[in-house]
C-alpha cells in the first residue's frame, strides 16, 4: 500500500525574516490557501539565529528591515542581532505562524509536473535523516542566499602551525572568551567592522588585518528624525513615515554615490578626519580603490570602530597574510603579529535557493542559464517565486514587495481558474549581466552559479525601491511575459 503525499497550496521554504513575512501576507491576503513552512534548522530566525558572534547587528536600519505590517517601535535604528531575532519570533507568535513551521526539514529537491500542475517536493529531516515528501501548488523560496553550513575561508598557509584558537564568525563557539587576550581579526567587511569594536571592549588588544580598505561611515544608532516623528504621529503612522523616509534617503545616497562618487568620497573623508587621530594614515587604511557602493558600505554605529582606534584598543594593519605562524601571522611586508585568537572574518559563501535541485517535467533546471523575472521568478519555471532582497538597501523592502506580488498572483490564478503561471521571454533577445551587481568578493565568487538579469523590463533588476514599488505593487500581474495556463488534469487508472 502507498500513502498519498500531503498536498499544500503553498510551501514556504525557510522560517527566517523572509519566510515569516511571506506567511503573514499569505494569511492576510490569501486566507483560503493551505500552507506550511519548512525550516532546515531547529529554530526561527534564519540568519539572525545562526550568527552568534559578538556584537552581531544589522547594517540596515530597523525602520526598513522591520515589517511594514508591524513597524519597528522606538528611535533605535541600528540594533543588535538578538533584538532582531526576538522581533521575528514575536511576529511569528502573534500571527500564529509559528504553529505552521516544520523544523529540521531541509528541502533537497522539487520536481514540477505540468500534468498535475504541482510541485513534488522532497525534504530530508536533519534530525532523523528521514525523507519527507509533499506536493504543493506554489513553491515560495525564502532561503536568502547565504550558505548556512559554513562560511568562506581561504587556504592560508600554515594554519595548522598556529598554537592559539582559530574561529570563523559564522561558527562562533558559545564558550569562547576573548577577555584579556590579544585578538587578530582578518577581514575588513561588515562582519569585521562589527566584530572589532565589540571585541575591543574586553580583549587586551584587537588588530584588524585587511588586504584592502572598505568604505566605513559613522551613523547614529538612534535616529534623531525618528524621535521627532514619534512625537508628532501615532505609532503606526510614525512607523510608516519612517519607513518611507529611510527608504528614500538610502536610495538617494546610493544614486549620489553612483553619479557623483568624488563628492561622496570627500564627504566620507571629512568624517574620517573628524573621528580618527590626526596622525592616522587614512589613505592607507580607509581609502578604498573602488568607488562608493561598488561594494556595500559598512556602518559604524555612533562611530564605535573609530572610538576604539582613538583609545588605542584597536589597530588597523593593511597588508597581505603570508602565512600563519606558531604565535600569529607573518605578513607579506615581513611584519609579524602575535595573537592568542585569530578570527577569520573572510566572508560568506552564497547558495542559490538553499541548494534545492529543480526540474520541470523531468528536465533539470540549469539555474545559471535562466533570466530572473521582476527579481523574483525564474524564466521557464512555473509557480515558483524567491525572496531576494536589495544589495543597496534593506532586505525586507524588496522581500515584502515580492510577498505582496505572490499573493496577488495566486489570487489572480484562482479567480480565473488557472493553475499555472510561467515567466517566458517571448520578446526580443536580451543582453544579460550578473543578478547581483556589486564587486564584493563573496558575490563575485558565486556569480556563475546564479541566474542572470536582462537589460530591459521585466528581466532587469533595478535595486530601486521606487521602481519596484511601481512594478510589483501598482502594475497588474498580467503582462506579455507572464503566461497563465490550466494544464489538463492527469487521472490515474483504477487498479484491477
Amino acid at each position: 500500500m502507498t500513502t498519498t503525499p500531503e498536498h499544500l497550496d503553498v510551501l514556504i521554504v525557510g522560517a527566517g525574516l523572509s519566510g515569516i513575512g511571506a506567511a503573514h501576507y499569505l494569511q492576510a491576503q490569501c486566507p483560503q490557501v493551505s500552507y506550511a513552512l519548512f525550516e532546515a534548522r531547529d529554530a526561527i530566525g534564519g540568519t539572525w539565529d545562526l550568527f552568534r558572534y559578538p556584537g552581531v547587528r544589522s547594517d540596515s536600519d530597523m525602520f526598513t528591515l522591520g515589517y511594514a505590517f508591524r513597524p519597528w517601535q522606538g528611535a533605535q535604528a541600528i540594533v543588535r542581532g538578538d533584538a532582531i531575532l526576538q522581533y521575528i519570533r514575536d511576529t511569528a507568535a502573534e500571527g500564529g505562524i509559528d504553529t505552521r513551521i516544520r523544523f529540521s526539514h531541509r528541502v533537497v529537491s522539487a520536481s514540477w509536473s505540468t500534468g498535475e500542475a504541482r510541485w513534488h517536493v522532497a525534504a530530508r529531516r536533519t534530525d532523523t535523516g528521514e525523507v519527507v515528501e509533499v506536493s504543493c501548488g506554489f513553491l515560495f523560496c525564502c532561503t536568502g542566499y547565504y550558505r548556512y553550513d559554513h562560511g568562506y575561508l581561504p587556504s592560508f598557509a600554515g594554519m595548522d602551525r598556529f598554537g592559539g584558537t582559530i574561529v570563523h564568525p559564522q561558527a562562533w563557539p558559545e564558550d569562547l572568551s576573548c577577555a584579556g587576550r590579544d585578538v587578530i581579526v582578518i577581514g575588513s567587511g561588515a562582519t569585521a567592522v562589527t566584530l572589532v569594536p565589540a571585541l575591543a571592549g574586553t580583549a587586551r588588544h584587537v588588530t584588524m588585518v585587511q588586504r584592502s580598505p572598505t568604505y566605513v561611515a559613522s551613523l547614529p544608532a538612534r535616529d534623531p528624525v525618528a524621535g521627532a516623528v514619534e512625537r508628532l504621529l501615532p505609532p503606526r503612522q510614525a512607523g510608516t513615515a519612517m519607513r518611507w523616509f529611510k527608504a528614500l534617503t538610502t536610495q538617494a545616497f546610493f544614486q549620489l554615490s553612483r553619479h557623483r562618487p568624488d563628492m561622496v568620497k570627500r564627504m566620507v573623508r571629512r568624517q574620517l578626519e573628524r573621528q580618527l587621530p590626526a596622525s592616522f594614515d587614512i589613505d592607507t587604511h580607509f581609502t578604498p580603490r573602488y568607488n562608493p557602493w561598488d561594494q556595500r558600505f559598512c556602518i559604524a554605529p555612533d562611530g564605535d570602530l573609530f572610538k576604539a582606534i582613538r583609545n588605542g584598543s584597536v589597530s588597523v594593519v593593511t597588508d597581505h597574510v603570508e602565512t600563519f605562524t606558531e604565535r600569529g601571522l607573518l605578513l607579506r611586508s615581513g611584519r609579524e603579529l602575535d595573537g592568542d585568537i585569530i578570527v577569520t572574518a573572510t566572508g560568506l559563501e552564497l547558495l542559490f535557493l538553499g541548494g534545492i535541485e529543480l526540474d520541470v517535467d523531468g528536465e533539470a533546471v540549469e539555474v545559471a542559464g535562466k533570466l530572473v523575472y521582476k527579481g523574483m521568478m525564474l524564466e521557464g519555471v512555473p509557480n515558483l517565486a524567491m525572496a531576494v532582497g536589495y544589495t543597496n538597501a534593506s532586505w525586507t523592502l524588496k522581500c515584502e514587495l515580492t510577498c505582496n506580488y505572490v499573493c496577488r498572483l495566486i489570487n489572480h490564478m484562482r479567480a480565473r481558474g488557472m493553475r499555472q503561471c510561467t515567466p517566458v521571454n517571448t520578446g526580443a533577445p536580451v543582453s544579460t549581466r550578473p543578478l547581483l551587481d556589486l564587486t564584493s568578493g563573496y558575490i563575485q565568487r558565486s556569480a556563475h552559479r546564479f541566474p542572470r538579469q536582462g537589460n530591459r523590463f521585466p528581466w532587469q533588476v533595478h535595486q530601486s525601491y521606487l521602481r519596484d514599488y511601481w512594478a510589483l505593487r501598482l502594475r497588474g500581474v498580467a503582462d506579455e511575459a507572464m503566461v497563465f495556463s490550466n494544464p489538463v488534469r492527469q487521472t490515474s487508472a483504477l487498479p484491477v
